[in-house]
């Protein structure tokens, strides 16, 4: 594996802080994977897409924006009408992609070394990405597996929940360094831990 350079090593502070007298409330954690591969289908071709996906990552997404799995290793979403994000712990998956998605199906997009993978998980995970974004992160209306793309002043994310109380968000490495800033200030209040 590449080893890059993390951009949020400068303010990745590892321990509890914030108001943790009374226990920690939140984790957050840099994921690091291998590879994050943004997939596109043409008009009428994402049912091909979505099989390619399974082919390659064995996954079996449903049909429709926002739908999306995670087994741990690999994860995968729709956040936009036959636009998905796939991730996984390992290298390579660009190269798995494109020998499995033609240029007849839709395109391929190795986003590896411009995203970086940040982890929010605990107790008030979702009443922490409230403070940012305008989405409901209540566990109906945004379950297990599901995606979302959105924006928090300039900085597009793109999040995927990952457990009952746990969510990954993606976002631009130019910008991940203040995201990550601004996430561990909105955590202060209830005490958070970086891991």
């Amino acid at each position: 594996m590449v080893e890059r350079q993390s951009p949020l090593e400068p303010e990745f502070h590892v321990g509890s802080h914030g108001n943790f007298e009374h226990g920690v409330e939140i984790i957050l954690t840099e994921t690091r994977p291998g590879s994050i591969v943004q997939l596109a289908a043409w008009p009428g071709e994402e049912k091909k897409l979505i099989a390619a996906i399974r082919s390659v990552t064995g996954l079996a997404l449903p049909d429709g924006a926002g739908g999306g799995l995670n087994d741990g290793v690999k994860s995968v979403f729709g956040f936009a009408p036959g636009k998905f994000t796939v991730a996984d712990e390992a290298e390579g998956l660009a190269d798995a992609f494109a020998k499995a998605v033609t240029p007849a199906i839709g395109t391929v997009t190795d986003l590896s070394h411009g995203r970086t993978a940040i982890r929010i998980a605990g107790p008030k995970a979702e009443w922490v990405l409230a403070k940012f974004f305008a989405i409901d992160f209540a566990l109906p209306a945004f379950p297990v597996g599901a995606g979302r793309s959105t924006t928090h002043h300039d900085v597009f994310a793109q999040i995927q929940r990952t457990g009952a109380d746990q969510f990954d968000l993606y976002v631009f490495r130019s910008f991940a360094r203040s995201f990550w800033k601004a996430l561990c200030h909105a955590s202060e209040e209830v005490g958070y831990e970086v891991q």
